[in-house]
This record gives C-alpha cells, structure tokens and sequence, in this order.
C-alpha cells in the first residue's frame, strides 16, 4: 500500500514551518523514530529555502512538496517539485570537510548534509520542472 498527499505553496522561506508541519503529522502519524524525523526536518529547511532563495529570484513562485509512503518498503519519499530555474544540487561538488570553516569555500554544506543522512537522493528535469526527491527508510 503507498500513500501520497501533496501540498502547493509560495515557495518563500516563511513557508518552510508549513511544509515541515505537513511532513511531520504525515510521519507522526505512521509512528517515525525522533531521528528520522528530525533528519528529514532538516532536509526540508534546507530544500525549500533553496527554492524559496533561488528558484524564481527575484520573483515569487509555486512549489510542491508531495509526501509518499511506501509500506512494504518502509520508505518514505518527499519530492519538492518547482517551475524555477534549472538547478540540480547534486551536480555541486561535496565540500571538503577535513579542512577547517575557513578554508572552505562557502555553501555546499546543507546539500551535502542531506546526501549523508537521507537513504536516497535523486534529481530530474522533468516537464519544464525540477523535480527533487528524497528517500528515506523510516521502517524496517
């Protein structure tokens, strides 16, 4: 059985607390460990304020974030989907986290930290949108 909800908003940074409040009460709502949630939590700061900053700078736009749960696999998957610019984040080399912050080149980081606690990551260009998604197993 897969469950999927969506949910379409202004993609601006004062939205971000609607969309977590979205994913949470899906992810309440099917019993996810406090350290999965918080992960994706952190997922979702990071993706949308993405969107939000970049996507249609310096307009406004759409975004979608859609919610999908797959349980036979126990794996939840959040797709943020958005008409901006084309833009994939993997494309963006992983910071070197050996050397210190100042030596580092800035930003790169909240993407990075996704790859590392999210299962999956993916990203197409699809219709005219960029289409992210996000893999997490929340059941084994």
């Amino acid at each position: 059985m897969r469950t999927v909800k969506e949910l379409t908003l202004d993609a601006r940074v004062e939205n971000i607390s609607e969309v977590t409040a979205f994913i949470d009460a899906e992810l309440e709502r099917l019993d996810c460990p406090l350290k999965a949630q918080t992960q994706i939590d952190i997922a979702i700061d990071e993706l949308f304020s993405n969107i939000a900053f970049y996507a249609y700078a310096p307009n406004v736009g759409l975004a979608t974030v859609r919610f999908a749960y797959d349980q036979q696999s126990g794996m939840v998957s959040i797709t943020f989907l958005d008409h901006g610019i084309p833009y994939d984040p993997l494309e963006k080399t992983d910071p070197d986290t050996t050397l210190a912050a100042e030596n580092r080149s800035v930003g790169g980081l909240g993407i990075f930290l996704v790859k590392k606690t999210m299962d999956e990551i993916q990203y197409q260009r699809c219709n005219d949108q960029n289409v992210l998604t996000i893999k997490k197993r929340i059941k084994t």
